[in-house]
């Protein structure tokens, strides 16, 4: 039973080493391209620069208003009694149409008895659609389009900017990886070498050449292996959980492929003020400047005069079904002319905010320009060093190698003390450490440099 669960568990083990991808660099940084959220989020942030534009678009056709209201009052809005205000003058009137009547005229004094209370406005509807079309708006709708313009321009260059961004964390998690794998690489062959130590030190202490406190200090030895071992490990999982987080990819459904380190020959292109413009961050710190103008525009359109025609139409219908009431229907043609009288003293200190606001602008735009040019510079440095320590690494290894051959040779001749040999081996180990250090360092530093100066493309 215990030999089926050992190979039943061999058999997932197998299973789960086979079904998960082997990435190249490339291929992971096609992933983060295609499934990190930083990306979306920009491409996101795109459309709806794209939507406001098409929203600043419709500001150039008439707009157009419809009202309907009814009402229902308990009692009239307005109501008046004609016979108490005739009343004075029938009073008046009385002693003539006497007269009149006595000089034969055919009156009817009931005809004089004037009893009547009109209500009018009730109940009521009012109904009608108003359509008006600028023509002079200060140049606030022309501008107010550029700025929305300007604004996709701006996401478009964010997306650029988080895309190389998101392309350099992935290759910088990569390298760093295989920086680790080196290591454990490393490490497995020093315990290859100690376990051969310890196979000597053993045949020695046997033939009574040394004690057994050499057995022991090659066994404290291998467990600092073993202590390295187990951190290595650990980072390598942090790496790779980190590296499948930008790349969309759970941690156990892929593994890198480790790659072939091959001679190093950096070929750094130089790089110009032409460079320098084609960059999307100084893109972007223009773009900051064309739209801190535009918004200055729109400021002082606010403080112009403003134009528009229209037509109208309109239906009212007043005490509804009441011989009496109102029910009419009318068109209009209007034009409207509006001057900010009033708001010029509070509009000239905003339009002078604005045009600071465009000062601020140009003079951000010139110091990062600057700084933009200072990391291009760093960064060739950079690569430039991080190459030298490659060298001075891989000298380090045959320096470590041959003195770790020599010592071997002495230690077995007598010559050296065993601490000697361990030591030699020791310093092999952190000559290929700092070497697999220097190459991810170089290749790190490249990808930026490459960045920093437009070459760096998927």
């Amino acid at each position: 039973m215990k030999k089926i669960g050992i190979i039943i568990i061999l058999c997932f083990t197998i299973n789960s080493v086979f079904s998960q991808n082997m990435l190249t660099l490339e291929q992971c940084k096609a992933l983060a391209l295609k499934n990190n959220r930083q990306i979306k989020n920009a491409e996101l942030s795109v459309e709806k620069a794209e939507q406001q534009k098409k929203e600043a678009f419709t500001k150039y056709f008439p707009s157009v208003n419809a009202i309907g209201m009814g009402f229902l009052a308990n009692k009239p809005l307005l109501s008046m009694d004609l016979s108490a205000m005739m009343q004075p003058t029938m009073e008046a009137l009385t002693p003539t149409i006497g007269w009149l009547m006595q000089q034969g005229a055919p009156l009817d004094p009931a005809a004089f008895n004037i009893e009547q209370k009109i209500e009018i406005l009730k109940n009521g509807m009012i109904a009608g659609v108003m359509a008006a079309q600028p023509i002079f708006a200060g140049g606030q709708i022309i501008n107010g389009n550029r700025l929305a313009k300007a604004g996709i321009e701006a996401g478009r260059l964010q997306k650029q900017i988080a895309e190389n961004d998101v392309l350099l964390e992935t290759e910088h998690y990569f390298w760093q990886l295989v920086s680790l794998r080196e290591k454990m690489k490393t490490i497995e062959d020093s315990e290859v070498m100690l376990l051969r130590i310890l196979s000597d030190v053993k045949t020695a202490v046997a033939a009574g050449l040394t004690t057994s406190n050499d057995i022991l200090r090659v066994e404290l030895e291998q467990n600092k292996l073993e202590s390295s071992k187990l951190k290595l490990e650990n980072g390598m999982m942090m790496l790779k959980m980190t590296l499948g987080q930008k790349i969309g990819v759970p941690s156990d459904g892929f593994d890198i492929q480790q790659p072939e380190i091959e001679e190093i020959t950096p070929n750094l292109y130089g790089y110009d003020n032409a460079t320098l413009q084609n960059r999307p961050e100084y893109k972007l710190l223009e773009k900051s400047v064309e739209v801190a103008r535009l918004q200055r525009n729109i400021e002082v359109g606010k403080n112009l005069p403003t134009v528009a025609i229209g037509a109208g139409y309109e239906y009212l219908n007043f005490d509804m079904n009441k011989k009496d009431g109102m029910n009419n229907n009318f068109g209009m043609l209007f034009a409207n002319v509006s001057v900010p009288i009033s708001d010029w003293w509070g509009g000239s200190h905003a339009i002078k905010r604005k045009k600071l606001e465009l000062q601020q602008a140009e003079n951000t735009k010139s110091d990062n320009a600057e700084l933009l040019w200072i990391q291009m510079q760093n960064l060739q440095d950079g690569v430039n060093e991080a190459y030298q320590q490659v060298l001075v690494a891989k000298k380090s290894i045959l320096s470590a190698e041959e003195n770790l051959k020599i010592s071997r040779d002495n230690y077995n001749a007598g010559i050296i003390i065993l601490s000697d040999l361990l030591e030699a081996q020791n310093l092999l180990q952190q000559s290929r450490d700092q070497y697999a250090e220097a190459v991810t360092e170089y290749f790190v530093n490249l990808a930026e440099y490459k960045n920093a100066t437009g070459r760096y493309n998927l």
